[in-house]
């Protein structure tokens, strides 16, 4: 029987994305690879825990959860993180930004100063600009205050995000355009902490970063894994957790890696897309590791 492996989700970093497997092994992922994976034989996706700690039920979760968590160790994750705003005394500086992912979607939101880029590369934002770098809290304040003023909310749907992939503006001037208006808005606004540090207007693109040149649109993405299918195709791009695989003949697909955790996955060099998936009824709009 071949060896099965627990996948702990997609990382990126400065030299693109990587899969990581429980264990601490990873396998880096590169535009033209050929990522295939079978799901085992009778398995049943289990959740994968929280706080870096095993969930004590083992408890089985839905194929088609993005967190792959039971209720309990859901509501354990959410309690210990920033968006819960219950780690006031956080003695990190964190930075304010704006995010843009396409026609019409902007967002506000805060990382840690020490995550970079990161942060926005794990959401999939096409282009983004700091607006400031400040205290927790004062970074908090400032993101609501944004957030009511610019009428720009602090989350995107990722089914909105995949839809603009394959139309998005052709120059990196035309996709920093709107980010631009509102970041020349933002700064003429009052009631900004004074504990917070303004950042100029400076866009970053990642286009390149996520391989979006030229992308054909998708025909479908997988809705959920099941014990016996498999998922394989060549990778053309990456975006947060979704990787667009070009199939043998069906088109390209979209593969949220969210929904590759809590399953014993094994290795399918041959692979095909046999488990479900969700079609695309309009075209969209403006053994070191498995692998």
């Amino acid at each position: 029987m071949a060896q099965a492996w627990k996948c702990s989700g997609l990382r990126w970093s400065a030299g693109g994305p990587v899969l990581r497997w429980v264990g601490g092994r990873s396998s880096a992922l590169t535009w033209g690879k050929r990522v295939a994976f079978g799901v085992a034989e009778g398995g049943v996706r289990t959740c994968v825990g929280a706080r870096r700690r095993a969930c004590p039920a083992r408890a089985a979760v839905s194929g088609r959860s993005t967190g792959a968590r039971c209720e309990e160790c859901a509501r354990l994750d959410r309690a210990h993180s920033v968006a819960a705003d219950t780690l006031a005394d956080d003695p990190r500086p964190y930075r304010v930004y704006l995010a843009w992912f396409g026609p019409g979607m902007v967002k506000v939101g805060i990382t840690a100063h020490e995550r970079g880029s990161t942060r926005l590369w794990e959401q999939g934002a096409v282009c983004f600009s700091w607006l400031g770098t400040g205290p927790l809290m004062a970074a908090r304040r400032t993101e609501e205050l944004l957030r009511a003023a610019l009428s720009v909310p602090d989350r995107i749907p990722y089914g909105d995000k995949r839809a603009v992939r394959s139309a998005l503006p052709a120059s990196a001037a035309e996709r920093a355009a709107e980010i631009a208006e509102l970041h020349a808005r933002a700064v003429t606004l009052g009631g900004w902490p004074e504990s917070l540090e303004r950042a100029p207007y400076e866009p970053v693109d990642h286009v390149e970063v996520f391989g979006l040149a030229g992308l054909p649109a998708a025909v479908g993405e997988v809705s959920e894994l099941v014990a016996g299918g498999s998922v394989g195709g060549r990778l053309i791009a990456a975006a947060g957790p979704d990787l667009h695989l070009e199939t043998e003949g069906g088109g390209v697909v979209v593969l949220d890696t969210r929904l590759m955790t809590g399953w014993d996955l094994v290795p399918a060099d041959g692979a095909e897309i046999t488990v479900p998936m969700r079609e695309f009824k309009e075209k969209p709009g403006v053994q070191d590791g498995l692998f």
